[in-house]
């Protein structure tokens, strides 16, 4: 009874051994970097957006030098508000679905050209065909560069009848992946930036016409759109899709004009506490507002590129965004 006791045991002792070596492999097999550091990762050419983080981190990449982080929710929060780092999006897709696919377009006809508007910078105007007096809207897209995306939603804003200025940030540069947009980011200069979105405002005015000017920004973008107001340049609204909020309340006095902003919930390169907080103190302040955080939501819902994309709140904050234009430019 005891040898065959004995066996059993034994038999359980291999059996027990047996899974275990087969379970570690194959967590091995499905995260091959999981035992390396970010960094390590990063010198084997990992691509940025795909370095595997440990449990409960969070992947960031360090402004200063482009290099990847894994680090705590609430210090990824600190760093990217700071200015430190800023989050990783995920591959950017060259086709499939964009926005303009999806909107109802405004009822006017439109023409479109390439402008040259500061130093050496070549921005996309869409505006009405027909004579008129339209307000104006300068575009800012994200970290990718101004692309088709950014440019179809130009020449959608300009059918509801606005003079429409995509910007460029970048000089020419597109990026279609992240460890490419990495490297634009980097090089990205804030007060030069500054420069070239009031070069634009001033086109718009003096070649277009134009008297009143809203600004309109995603993700980077959406950043720079509420850093030019905070820059004492004076817009007439500013509009701000997930763009990193500001709760200072010596920079927010800059600002004498209605703001729309957009956020996902479950943003985790922008915490919903922050958002309520910059709402909050834009009412204490007496700033108008219209702050929109969308339940179950991630950072970049309006990217139709993006695996966070959610048409239908998409859909829906565009057509709070004309509204929003409407009322404060139009009126």
């Amino acid at each position: 009874m005891r040898q065959r006791l004995f066996v059993i045991l034994f038999a359980l002792v291999l059996l027990s051994s047996w899974f275990s070596f087969h379970q570690i492999n194959y967590v091995h097999a499905m995260s091959p970097n999981s035992h390396m550091s970010p960094l390590q990762q990063f010198k084997m050419n990992t691509p940025i957006n795909n370095i595997v983080c440990q449990s409960n981190l969070q992947l960031i990449m360090k402004k200063s030098d482009g290099s990847p982080a894994c680090v705590t929710p609430g210090s990824m929060m600190v760093l990217i508000e700071r200015g430190w780092a800023i989050h990783v999006l995920p591959e950017y897709a060259k086709e499939g679905t964009k926005n303009s696919d999806m909107f109802d377009g405004g009822s006017l006809e439109i023409k479109t050209e390439s402008v040259n508007y500061f130093e050496n910078t070549t921005g996309y105007i869409a505006r009405p065909n027909q004579e008129g007096n339209f307000p104006g809207a300068i575009l800012i897209h994200e970290w990718w560069g101004l692309n088709d995306n950014i440019k179809s939603m130009a020449r959608g804003l300009a059918s509801h009848g606005y003079v429409v200025l995509a910007a460029d940030l970048y000089a020419g540069q597109v990026a279609t992946t992240p460890d490419g947009a990495r490297k634009l980011m980097l090089s990205f200069d804030n007060e030069k930036g500054m420069s070239n979105i009031n070069s634009a405002s001033n086109i718009l005015r003096q070649n277009y016409n134009v008297s009143k000017i809203a600004t309109i920004g995603w993700c980077f973008g959406g950043s720079q759109s509420l850093n030019y107001a905070l820059s004492g340049n004076k817009v007439d609204a500013t509009v701000i899709y997930y763009g990193q909020p500001v709760t200072n309340v010596t920079k927010l006095s800059e600002i004498k004009w209605p703001i729309l902003g957009f956020y996902g919930e479950k943003d985790q390169s922008i915490s919903v506490d922050k958002v309520r907080e910059f709402k909050s103190t834009l009412d204490t302040m007496g700033i108008k507002n219209e702050i929109h955080i969308y339940p179950s939501l991630g950072h970049a819902f309006a990217n139709p590129s993006g695996a966070n994309y959610a048409p239908k709140e998409t859909n829906d904050a565009w057509n709070k965004t004309l509204s929003f234009l409407d009322n404060n430019l139009k009126s």
